[in-house]
């Protein structure tokens, strides 16, 4: 029995450590900033989407606002084998894409009730993830399949005290969904690789709250800020693995299983400019609160004690970005902008799950007006991740060296209609 226990914790652990070893945070609120990189996203005002990054700003529009988004994401995450410790050659740890493709929708309104209320709602998403190896991979313990996806509720409401100074604040109804898959991979008993070492899906739904301020310095200059609460979230759903029983299995057995996670704060500084009638410029501070993210703990029913808990000790990062924008014409906007994405995990916490990295952005986009109450927002942007070299180990004390490269392509489009 006591080794039954230690080899379910042990199951336990592969999750724990998989799931959400690495940042997930998404950017990708709407294709209006994608063009700029996101940068000046607290301070520029140019649709309804200002519910998700300053729902302070949702004063600057005198009539009703929608806007509808979608992101295509590209991903290009390749690993390459360096070292093995059990005879295996280093190339079986090859794996020239681990990321599947990805579409992130959104979607906003955002209405004056008087001259100084206005109220926006938004349906969004703040984190994500997805990796997915062959179920046969040498190094299943520690790949497998993880997806955690979560939709961000919010409605806001901002009050504008005069030309200078508006406030707002929100409520935020997070719902996330995860599931976290590993096979037993390479092992000394003669087992498939493919075995199911460890399968938990679960899903949950959490509260937050988040305020923001902006302030108009003239007509031509403004500075905003927002900060977005962490969430709380405890992931209760299905346990189960493929073991055997003479290895202390459950055997396709289905217990409960529960995992907690909190989503971490988010503050920005943004400032907006413009210079001329046709240029504009924008910048951005993000800092991101991952140090809330310091372990995790997984638990089965009848015990008021983890079955494991493991430190992470996440380090908070700044995301810093710089755009532009040019007023080519009445019809045409154009955009552009780069960006430094700083990754908050440490060489030791590296994983194959999400191999996380310091970005680079270039950013391009551009603004059609079709009429005077419509417009489309299209974007696209080009990530760079430098390379990383770590090594990983699993529970039969095997040691996986690899050379991980992360990088990516999104390209988006947005419609826009003022009531």
């Amino acid at each position: 029995m006591q080794f039954k226990k230690t080899l379910l914790a042990a199951s336990l652990a592969l999750l724990s450590t998989e799931s959400f070893a690495a940042a997930f945070q998404l950017a990708e609120q709407n294709v209006s900033g994608l063009g700029r990189a996101y940068a000046g996203e607290a301070a520029v005002a140019e649709d309804a989407s200002v519910v998700a990054r300053n729902p302070a700003l949702m004063s600057q529009f005198d009539k009703a606002q929608l806007s509808v988004a979608a992101i295509y994401v590209l991903p290009d995450v390749s690993l390459e084998g360096q070292s093995t410790n059990n005879g295996l050659d280093a190339s079986v740890l090859d794996d020239s894409s681990i990321a599947p493709s990805a579409v992130i929708p959104a979607g906003f309104f955002t209405m004056p009730v008087n001259e100084q209320v206005s109220l926006g709602f938004g349906v969004f998403s703040n984190f994500g993830l997805a990796t997915e190896f062959n179920r046969d991979y040498a190094a299943g313990q520690i790949a497998g399949e993880t997806e955690i996806v979560t939709i961000n509720s919010n409605v806001s409401v901002s009050y504008q005290f005069n030309d200078a100074w508006t406030v707002a604040f929100g409520l935020n109804h997070v719902y996330a969904d995860a599931k976290v898959l590993r096979t037993l991979g390479a092992n000394p008993f003669g087992a498939p690789n493919s075995l199911q070492a460890a399968h938990l899906e679960g899903d949950d739904s959490g509260f937050g709250w988040n305020a923001g301020v902006a302030f108009s310095l003239d007509e031509h200059n403004r500075f905003g800020f927002h900060y977005r609460s962490e969430t709380d979230l405890t992931f209760d759903g299905e346990y189960s693995n493929q073991l055997p029983a003479a290895l202390g299995g459950l055997e396709g057995q289905v217990l409960p299983g529960t995992l907690e996670l909190t989503l971490p704060a988010i503050a920005e500084f943004s400032g907006s400019h413009q210079l001329t009638q046709e240029y504009g410029v924008h910048y951005s501070v993000l800092w991101t609160g991952w140090s809330s993210f310091d372990k995790l703990e997984a638990y089965v029913p009848r015990s008021d004690t983890p079955v494991f808990s493991k430190t992470e000790d996440f380090s908070d990062a700044i995301r810093v970005s710089v755009g532009g924008d040019y007023q080519l014409n009445e019809q045409w906007k154009l955009r552009a902008g780069i960006a430094f994405d700083e990754s908050p995990v440490s060489q030791q916490h590296l994983s194959i799950s999400i191999p996380d990295t310091d970005r680079f952005w270039l950013s391009f986009g551009a603004q059609w007006q079709l009429d005077d109450v419509s417009s489309v927002d299209l974007g696209a942007s080009i990530l760079r991740g430098k390379k990383q070299n770590f090594v990983e180990g699993d529970n039969f004390q095997q040691q996986w060296g690899f050379e991980s490269e992360g990088n990516a392509y999104l390209f988006g489009a947005q419609y826009n209609y003022s009531f």
